[in-house]
């Protein structure tokens, strides 16, 4: 086995940019994985999608069409498998997202392959794949290997791997796949966008962001409050979102919104997991509050405090009234 399957996103007819990124990080390893680089495309007009994948660096393109653009999780399954039978790829790249989590796993158990989810770094040990990912809640960074493996499967992190921007000339070839026994198995009902939303990381140049320090839910207002009082954007970090406290627009980092326009940032109660330091660590002023000297946070931050953070938002507000 050798070579790499990349499996393209695309979401309502349009390609995703996490599709380049994958090319990208296909690209990273090519040389020492060796054989081509094949994308997988599927949709109702995979053609025309392809165009957008075909891409300086692949070889192939494989097409699969469907009658609809809606994702369906069986589909991709049967369509992997069936390339990965025409191909024969030593490593299979699929998106770190909500629909490459649908099928992943799954596509790893039925090919008895090496598997590894949330990867943000691709390298070599040699001939072996070292995939590197986030463990013990972010705190750790993961090396994995996958000796005797034949073919291994990963999802890899967004906003991670620089997609190619040179064009390609890559072939185009149909896919045969039989998707008889799918039939009626499941029914799309409809696809719902995300509520608007007034907030905007990207643009924002000073942003207070809070993290699991706050305690509780019921202590939101007064740091949003606080934001607009000194005037910034109010923005979180991922454990906030995950346990509902706040909509995603107000999330920073990796599987949020990267702070691409802040010149100050000020973090209360964030650890600074990986994920989220991807999103902030660039800013030139940061500044760190968290009671845990040991906090990643603070690897980062241009000026850092362990006093406690009500206590210094006490003293803001007293200071901004």
């Amino acid at each position: 086995m050798t070579g790499i399957l990349v499996v393209a996103e695309q979401l309502d007819g349009e390609i995703r940019d996490i599709s380049g990124e994958l090319i990208g990080a296909a690209i990273s390893i090519k040389e020492q994985i060796g054989g081509p680089l094949t994308v997988l495309v599927i949709g109702a007009a995979p053609d025309a999608l392809a165009e957008s994948v075909n891409l300086e660096g692949v070889d192939e393109i494989l097409t699969l069409q469907t009658p609809s653009n809606h994702f369906d999780p069986l589909i991709a399954e049967e369509a992997i498998i069936k390339a990965g039978a025409d191909k024969r790829p030593s490593v299979i790249l699929i998106g770190h997202t909500a629909s490459g989590m649908a099928y992943g796993a799954s596509v790893a158990a039925r090919l008895g392959s090496g598997f590894a989810s949330d990867v943000f770094i691709l390298g070599m040990d040699g001939d072996e794949l070292i995939a590197t990912r986030s463990a013990y809640g972010n705190k750790v960074e993961m090396e994995l290997g996958f000796s005797g493996k034949g073919v291994v499967v990963l999802t890899l992190r967004g906003a991670t791997f620089i997609s190619p921007e040179t064009k390609g000339s890559a072939k185009i070839t149909a896919l045969e796949v039989d998707l008889g026994a799918l039939e009626g198995v499941s029914t799309h009902v409809e696809y719902q966008e995300a509520p608007p939303s007034d907030i905007d990381i990207t643009k924002a140049d000073f942003i207070l962001s809070v993290g699991r320090g706050i305690q509780d839910k019921e202590n939101l207002p007064r740091f949003a409050d606080l934001a607009d009082k000194v005037g910034a954007t109010f923005g979180c970090s991922r454990p906030i979102v995950d346990s509902g406290w706040l909509p995603k627009p107000h999330q920073v980092g990796q599987s949020g919104k990267v702070a691409s326009n802040c010149q100050l940032y000020l973090a209360l109660g964030i650890s600074g997991a990986v994920q989220h330091l991807f999103g902030m660590k660039h800013i030139d002023t940061i500044i760190a509050v968290n009671t845990d000297p040991e906090a990643p946070i603070f690897n980062v931050a241009t000026y850092g405090t362990t006093v406690d953070l009500f206590e210094l938002t006490e003293a803001l507000e007293r200071h901004f009234n």
